[in-house]
């Protein structure tokens, strides 16, 4: 006969599945207040922004709180137009979007990435699109490109004619490029040298240099024209990228070259159908290099796995009813609202006479820059030192107590203020190293300081996260150590390192304090032209028009700069999490 439970058993058993209750529902509580608090905060800043009650005409509805007692009925004014697109895109996205929730799980995820693969090529697209404009011409990146080519064809010719010659593979690697892109010697170590011979009274001693592959191509007479040096610099090196992935996944070379001819072909449209729809034919081509083989070789992929193929129809629905609505509203001349977010805000610089004039250009620019440098400057270090802590340093001894400590304070350092970080860069960056005050390099190092350890700690958690029988099945090939972490580790870490260093970025985009400490202005008239340049960063901007007096300035003007700001921060992190999942999808494959 089994045993009866005690009473106090049974007592406790009650109140600890009661405290449990309790626990989860303060949990929910919370948890639907924070989520409530940032949405009615987002609504009130796009409110701001977009102004999306202020138009013409307007239909007032009355809505009965309480039915049967007239005090309590609600005027409710709504624009025309607002119905309209609420008949022709609310309603067909929300129950498209229903019918991927409660029938077509996969397909939600398929919209979702069709829709933001897109939305994210369009900000690369602006980012290329600003280089040209702000930093480099057309004529000078394709230079670039071409001695690079040359550097990467010695180099490879070389370990294809010498393949037993490491020390002369080596000197190649070294040589090749600098000759290339700077010369033999370079101009600037010519400049140096002859400077410091001129202080010590003696006449100038380096006069004759070899000139690079990208001086003799700039002073070349024979450059092609424009639109074909923007096929050479942009499609063609984003079709080298996608091309090879979707050849390797059809096991066809040909569909590989089929995605480089139609990319080729949609690009060089540009040079007629972007006249027609009013855009520059850079912008078109930029735009679709950058849009057509990633979003064609996602498509493909979902085609082929036949999962969520119902997904591809969000984009159209949402595309087709944002134009179906702008065409009725026209059509029947119903006015739209004046938002404060428009295309001149996006290309107008900051203007202080006038708040309708101003815009958020120069620091949009800024700020597009000093991600770019972060990545180069930042990714590569942190990432080293992540496979180093995990796969090389040493876990006992004297050392391995050294590499602890090391780690511990890389955790440490990921709590530190950004004002430190800041106080760091106008330290050693401005102060020490004299580099010029404000300027983006500046501000791009001491943000990058301030999210290094992150980068470092996802990409050690990343590396951890990869099974050890891998590693041990590795070398039980044979391979190295450095062929398994090349070949083996990384491959299944970077689905990881990439969301963290995404996500870190995202924060690195919207910190302030370190670009006020390095002395970064608020207001700059003209957008950055090199990274030594004086540049403002958006966060920056956002801070200045805070402190506006002009009302217009402080709820405008500033809520149109936090939802760009906003926008980007979601699109790098909807990218994160894209790129995340894809790559677990593989995985588990």
């Amino acid at each position: 006969m089994a045993a009866e439970t005690p009473s106090w058993a049974q007592q406790a058993g009650q109140v600890s599945r009661l405290r449990g209750r309790a626990f989860e529902a303060i949990c929910l509580a919370s948890t639907s207040l924070a989520l409530v608090s940032v949405m009615v905060l987002l609504l009130f800043v796009a409110n701001d922004a977009f102004r999306p009650f202020e138009a013409e005409p307007a239909l007032t509805f009355a809505i009965p709180v309480l039915p049967g007692l007239e005090l309590f009925v609600v005027p409710v004014v709504l624009p025309a137009y607002l119905l309209v697109f609420g008949a022709t895109l609310g309603l067909p996205v929300a129950l498209t979007a229903l019918y991927y929730y409660r029938r077509d799980d996969p397909a939600g995820e398929v919209a979702y990435a069709t829709l933001g693969l897109p939305i994210v090529s369009l900000l690369v697209s602006a980012g290329v699109l600003v280089m040209f404009i702000e930093v480099l011409t057309v004529s000078e990146l394709f230079a670039t490109e071409l001695a690079l080519l040359v550097a990467v064809g010695a180099i490879y010719g070389h370990a294809r004619l010498r393949p037993r010659k490491a020390v002369e593979r080596l000197a190649i690697i070294i040589v090749a490029p600098v000759v290339a892109l700077a010369g033999l010697p370079p101009a600037m170590f010519n400049d140096i040298v002859n400077g410091i011979a001129g202080l010590a009274g003696v006449g100038p001693v380096l006069t004759t240099r070899l000139f690079s592959v990208r001086e003799l191509v700039l002073a070349s007479p024979f450059l092609p024209v424009r639109w074909v040096m923007l096929l050479a610099t942009v499609t063609l090196p984003v079709v080298a990228i996608f091309a090879p992935i979707l050849a390797r996944r059809r096991e066809s070379r040909e569909a590989g070259l089929a995605l480089g001819g139609l990319s080729m072909i949609v690009a060089a449209l540009g040079l007629v159908a972007a006249p027609a729809l009013g855009v520059g034919s850079d912008v078109w081509i930029v735009v679709a290099s950058v849009t057509v083989p990633p979003l064609a070789v996602y498509v493909e992929g979902v085609v082929r796995r036949r999962e969520g193929m119902a997904g591809l129809a969000f984009p159209l629905v949402l595309i087709g009813g944002a134009l179906a609505g702008w065409l009725l509203v026209q059509q029947v001349g119903f006015g739209m609202p004046d938002p404060w977010l428009d295309w001149g805000f996006l290309t107008n610089a900051h203007s202080r006479f006038s708040a309708e004039k101003t815009g958020i250009y120069p620091p949009l620019v800024g700020s597009v820059m000093m991600l770019f440098a972060i990545v180069i400057l930042i990714f590569p270090v942190g990432v080293g030192a992540a496979i180093y802590l995990e796969e090389y340093a040493p876990s006992q001894g004297l050392a391995g107590k050294f590499v602890t400590l090391i780690e511990i304070n890389i955790g440490n350092l990921a709590g530190v203020p950004s004002v430190v970080y800041g106080l760091l860069g106008l330290a050693l960056f401005i102060r020490f190293l004299s580099m010029p005050v404000g300027a983006i390099i500046v501000g791009a190092l001491a943000v990058g300081l301030l999210i290094l350890p992150i980068v470092i700690i996802s990409a050690q958690e990343a590396i951890r996260a990869v099974p050890d029988s891998h590693r041990e099945a590795s070398y039980g090939m044979g391979a190295t150590r450095w062929q398994t972490i090349r070949d083996v580790v990384l491959p299944q870490a970077f689905p990881g390192i990439l969301t963290g260093t995404i996500l870190a970025l995202g924060r690195a985009i919207g910190e302030t304090a370190p670009l006020l400490m390095i002395g970064m202005p608020a207001i700059v008239r003209r957008a950055p032209d090199g990274f030594f340049a004086t540049g403002s960063a958006m966060p920056r901007q956002i801070f200045r028009w805070s402190k506006e007096f002009d009302p217009l300035y402080r709820h405008g003007v500033l809520a149109a700069g936090v939802v760009t700001l906003l926008v980007v921060l979601l699109i790098m992190n909807g990218t994160a999490i894209i790129l995340r999942n894809k790559f677990q999808r593989e995985e588990t494959a």
